[in-house]
């Protein structure tokens, strides 16, 4: 794979190019056969999903995002985004691989040092590891500022203390990207800082989470009683763990509104499918305008969301400084285009919409809850009304 060209670092390319058409191509072939509706066939789905992992990686697709020189692609974020669509697009759940690839990746790979590149990002892009995203705390929610776990100094080390919630994967996963607050002498939480910790390192526990029943997804409520911390498991130092912290939330963005564009095609594929096929009276329902325009909106919608998230990509491989306002917006609008197609799509089937044949109601919960994650519409809204429009700060 070719490095990040100065089309996609500079510009926004409207044309598809004949690379991003085989890399998407070539993901949907390796999705297909773990795709929606096979999920209710394989019985172990951990198996299953560490042999999609496996073979994504195989591809070298893992890591499209990451250096070449480190075993990635170089194809900066932008590449990610078709790969997480497309994996999503096959009703997948991508989880700790867009994690490990946007968040984790990309903060070692900007933040880290020599050694820890070498070691980390190429056992990321290999698929020998998976690393999990640990941040959100009971109290404190959304607002970092009032993170409570904490990393104190221990001889020439470091030790863990706290808990996380909503943390995907963490049981799954090799190791998980903790974000916590250095604890100084006087007493005081000052900076955040990025620790790696082995999810079988001495002191750490989980309970999962339990989601809805038809949601594949892990996550768990994590506890870290004095997990100990050595130097090179802390990413970006006592320094600069902020500015690693906020590199790695845009991506993330970026990335969910990307898998959120998945779901979106998924939801309009499977409603055209049957709309053209169902005959209720003497013609298909899709020759109704009251089922042909629903879901002309949506695709609309969809085309929409699209090219925010493209241009969120495109700003973010060149590190614009707008680059976290259009990440925000591009989650937004990819949320809510996927919310609107698969609502859609469900009234379009009728009663069919909510049978476990038709599949769709799996999609309800993951695709309602980008609407919530990482970032709420409402903080959306707040910061495009406080930084963008000016208006008086709200909360």
């Amino acid at each position: 794979m070719a490095t990040v060209d100065s089309t996609i670092a500079a510009g926004l390319p409207l044309v598809q190019s004949d690379e991003e058409l085989e890399i998407r191509q070539a993901v949907a072939r390796i999705c297909e056969p773990f795709g929606h509706l096979h999920r209710r066939e394989i019985t172990d789905i951990d198996a299953a999903d560490a042999a999609l992992r496996s073979a994504l990686a195989e591809h070298g697709f893992l890591a499209v995002n990451i250096g070449e020189e480190w075993g990635g692609g170089g194809l900066g974020i932008t590449a990610l985004t078709w790969v997480v669509e497309e994996i999503h697009a096959a009703g997948l759940f991508s989880g700790t691989i867009a994690l490990g690839a946007s968040v984790a990746g990309r903060l070692i790979e900007r933040h880290g040092t020599t050694e820890q590149k070498d070691t980390w990002l190429r056992r990321l892009a290999s698929g020998e590891v998976t690393i999990a995203f640990g941040i959100t705390e009971p109290d404190a929610g959304l607002n970092t500022h009032r993170l409570r776990t904490e990393l104190r100094r221990d001889g020439d080390g470091y030790r863990l203390k706290g808990q996380k919630v909503y943390t995907t994967g963490a049981v799954e996963s090799d190791t998980i990207l903790v974000v916590a607050r250095f604890r100084g002498e006087d007493g005081e939480l000052g900076l955040p800082g990025l620790a790696l910790v082995d999810s079988d390192a001495e002191g750490f526990s989980a309970d999962r989470i339990q989601l809805a029943e038809e949601w594949e997804e892990r996550t768990y409520q994590t506890f870290y009683d004095d997990v100990y911390v050595a130097p090179d498991r802390l990413i970006g130092g006592e320094e600069s763990g902020l500015a690693a912290l906020f590199d790695g939330l845009n991506p993330e963005r970026i990335c969910v509104a990307a898998a959120a564009l998945g779901y979106t095609r998924l939801a309009l594929e499977k409603a055209t499918a049957y709309a053209k096929e169902r005959v209720v009276w003497k013609d298909p329902i899709g020759a109704h305008q009251a089922i042909a325009h629903p879901l002309a909106e949506a695709q609309i919608e969809h085309d929409l969301a699209m090219l925010m998230t493209q241009k969120a990509a495109a700003l973010c491989d060149a590190d614009a400084p707008e680059a976290g306002y259009a990440s925000n917006i591009a989650k937004f609008a990819a949320a809510r285009a996927a919310n609107l197609a698969l609502d859609r799509a469900i009234q379009t089937h009728g009663g069919n919409g909510v049978t476990a044949e038709y599949g769709l109601t799996a999609l309800w919960w993951p695709v309602r809850a980008m609407k919530i994650a990482p970032v709420s519409e409402e903080m959306i809204l707040n910061n495009v009304a406080q930084h963008t429009l000016g208006l008086p700060r709200s909360y």
